[in-house]
């Protein structure tokens, strides 16, 4: 009897001889995983992605209420807490977008395995379409929970629905673009909190939030003006319930213009590896 009795040809012909995978222009799957995977990593933690900025919200929406309704009053039968609260949900879903794309690459970058997302077979753009679409379902998720949640205490006409799910999309992949850069320049945390704190936070209640800019004088009316974040939150409160400070469709075109400026930069920045590639 042979000392090799398995020395023959049987295994060449039934192991299975590895194949390349046709990627093809987009490789669809590789952003799906990846898409797939940030949303996963959002939803593990509901509580606090989710849950947390929607009874963030309302007790916004009860304190300025209680405190402010009765000096201010806005006409054409519109009551403060309508006014206000188009403008919270959108300050939610902004912060929300920008947290879940700038967090994840922050996190990777300081684990050390950012790696696993530059070693796939994926490029720039898909690399960007995954994470910007990520951000956007997160702050949408957090958008459509307050505004179910909102609407128990505050009637939204339901305006012009179209209207306010285009700028709350728009407004969701702003900051998810805005959190992509932002992660990538960060090299720690506390670069993170400067850009939310000395960046989008005054950007945000300065943006008509809680008042409207038309009670704004002079030069103070025309830098309201100025700030993109204003275009977000009066498109939607016009789309929830039909309360606009200035034209939506200037709204809508500045929005456009600001998205692709920023996929522009973004795409740049991920097919440079910027501060990502050693």
């Amino acid at each position: 009897m042979s000392d090799r009795p398995f020395a023959s040809n049987t295994n060449a012909n039934t192991i299975p001889i590895p194949t390349v995978r046709r990627v093809g222009m987009v490789n669809w799957i590789g952003v799906w995983t990846l898409y797939e995977k940030e949303v996963r990593r959002f939803l593990k933690v509901i509580t606090q992605t989710v849950f947390a900025p929607v009874v963030t919200s309302l007790l916004f929406l009860a304190i300025f209420t209680l405190a402010l309704q009765r000096s201010i009053e806005l006409g054409g039968g519109i009551s403060y807490a309508e006014f206000l609260a188009p403008g919270l949900v959108v300050m939610a879903m902004m912060q929300n977008a920008f947290a879940n794309t700038s967090s994840s690459i922050m996190i990777s970058k300081v684990q050390g395995n950012i790696v696993d997302v530059l070693m796939p077979p994926l490029g720039p753009g898909e690399l960007l379409a995954a994470f910007a679409l990520g951000g956007v379902t997160r702050g949408m998720i957090v958008g459509v929970s307050t505004v179910v949640t909102m609407s128990l205490a505050v009637g939204f006409h339901a305006a012009h629905w179209p209207v306010a799910i285009f700028f709350a999309v728009s407004a969701s992949l702003a900051m998810a673009l805005i959190g992509i850069a932002a992660g990538m320049w960060a090299e720690k945390f506390d670069h993170l909190s400067s850009v939310t704190n000395f960046v989008i936070q005054p950007l945000a209640f300065l943006s008509g939030t809680f008042y409207s800019i038309d009670r704004l004088p002079g030069i103070w009316n025309q830098l309201a003006h100025l700030n993109p974040f204003f275009y977000m939150i009066d498109g939607v409160r016009y789309g929830l319930i039909g309360w606009s400070d200035s034209d939506p469709l200037i709204g809508a075109a500045v929005l456009i213009v600001m998205n692709a400026i920023l996929m522009a930069l973004c795409y740049m920045l991920l097919k440079r590896g910027y501060k990502i590639r050693s």
